[in-house]
């Protein structure tokens, strides 16, 4: 049995101007709703292709722009201005022997060597880190760090102190027992109560908390040389009340410093003074490749490239399932033709043009992937925060990622729909008539 033959008027007469340009549209618009409507489960069926297809995209784009975001702004915590120079300490016992016998390992001597031969360092600090054995109060999950390094290390790394002060010059010059808390830490050990003031015991000595800090961001996994740490999981002490107070329960073959921190000022160019500390180092280490040199400013610029390049792929990825529906709304379409073909040569024999009969299937096509593109971008966004809420991954859904998925859906319904579009208007009307 074919489908309802729809009785249609002859189109209007031209109007002079561009207007009628856009209002002859209008009876194919509402003529193609009309057919999508009486078929509703099958419109549904043909939508979910570019339902699925946009939410891949905007879903895909939001986890995407959120990993990415959040390692970029990583990375520009640690200062685009600095420079990292990180030990790599061995953990096989033969392996610090053989490096032991070539380099001494990264030393104040080191630091002094890059201060003094390296132009346009503002400031500069070296860290020794500790991981104690037992710690008072209890840790209410894992042990906080130590991280002995001078008050510079403050600005260098933009830390915010939101409770008491960070330590002074003099208390680090005379190795005071002092302490600031970050902000896992201080969570760590107090829970919801008050810290400035009170005391924490790390191994056998007593530091008097003076202050805690904001929250910072930190990196799950390894970043071009830096281990990944809870950079909120944090006890920083004066450097001298580190190396002194502290039982340093690693052996010689251990470095004497662990880190070295440099801040450039805005005129020296950071990949040149990051190759003067490289071959400073390399020469007093004699080349045994135990520390690694980290530059913000180039991990910056890296990721930046690796972002453009992961959208691109994402992009790519998401348009072969947009593809896939573009196929079902062409399958759909020329099917459509032939269930519709006496309704055809009836619009023929009242006067529609093929121009006419062109538009109508045109108009469904690109209503089919319009409905379906916005439907897929409000189911998209849901899949990022049920994502966002389930994994406790950071996602961004991005106008970018919005105009992109919905540009390229309406297209699909364009192109794919010109060819049922044009066999449709180039049926001969006597024949369709004849049709059943």
């Amino acid at each position: 049995m074919s489908a309802p033959v729809t009785t249609l008027a002859p189109p209007a007469p031209a109007v002079p101007g561009s207007a009628y340009h856009w209002t002859r549209y209008f009876p194919e618009f509402r003529h193609g709703l009309e057919s999508l409507l009486l078929h509703k489960l099958r419109t549904f069926l043909t939508m979910l292709g570019m339902i699925f297809g946009v939410a891949a995209v905007v879903s895909m784009l939001s986890i995407g722009a959120g990993a990415q975001q959040q390692v970029m702004a990583f990375i520009e915590q640690l200062g685009v201005r600095n420079l990292i120079v990180e030990a790599k300490e061995a953990t096989d016992w033969q392996a610090k022997q053989k490096i032991r016998q070539t380099s001494p390992g990264l030393t104040f001597q080191d630091l002094r060597a890059i201060r003094t031969n390296t132009a346009g360092i503002e400031q500069s600090t070296a860290r020794k880190r500790f991981t104690p054995s037992k710690m008072i109060p209890k840790p209410q999950h894992d042990m906080p760090v130590i991280y002995g390094v001078t008050p510079v290390y403050q600005q260098i790394v933009n830390l915010r102190v939101v409770e008491g002060r960070f330590y002074d010059d003099q208390e680090d010059a005379r190795a005071a027992a002092v302490c600031v808390l970050g902000e896992g830490a201080y969570a760590n050990l107090f829970g919801q109560t008050e810290a400035v003031g009170k005391y924490v015991k790390v191994n056998e000595q007593w530091f008097h908390v003076i202050g805690v800090l904001g929250p910072q961001l930190s990196s799950q996994t390894p970043v071009a040389g830096l281990p990944a740490q809870d950079l909120n999981n944090l006890i920083y002490v004066p450097l001298y009340a580190a190396l002194l107070r502290l039982e340093d329960t690693y052996s010689e073959y251990h470095d004497e410093i662990d880190g070295i921190y440099l801040h450039l000022d805005a005129r020296t160019d950071s990949f040149v003074a990051a190759e003067v500390v490289r071959s400073i180092l390399n020469v007093s280490h004699h080349n045994a490749g135990d520390f690694s040199v980290i530059v913000p400013a180039e991990l910056l610029a890296e990721q930046r490239s690796t972002q453009r390049i992961f959208e691109i792929v994402m992009v790519a990825i998401a348009a072969i399932s947009l593809l896939v529906g573009g196929i079902g709304i062409m399958n759909i379409m020329l099917a459509g033709i032939l269930e519709r073909t006496h309704e055809i040569g009836v619009r023929r024999a009242v006067g529609a043009t093929r121009g006419d009969i062109a538009r109508q299937f045109l108009v469904e096509a690109v209503l089919i992937s319009f409905v379906g593109g916005v439907t897929g971008i409000f189911f998209g966004f849901g899949i990022s925060r049920l994502i966002a809420w389930l994994a406790g991954w950071s996602t961004i859904v991005t106008l970018t990622s919005i105009l992109l998925a919905f540009l390229v859906s309406a297209a699909v319904g364009l192109v794919f729909g010109i060819y049922p579009a044009t066999k449709a208007a180039r049926l001969d009307p006597v024949e369709a008539l004849r049709y059943e």
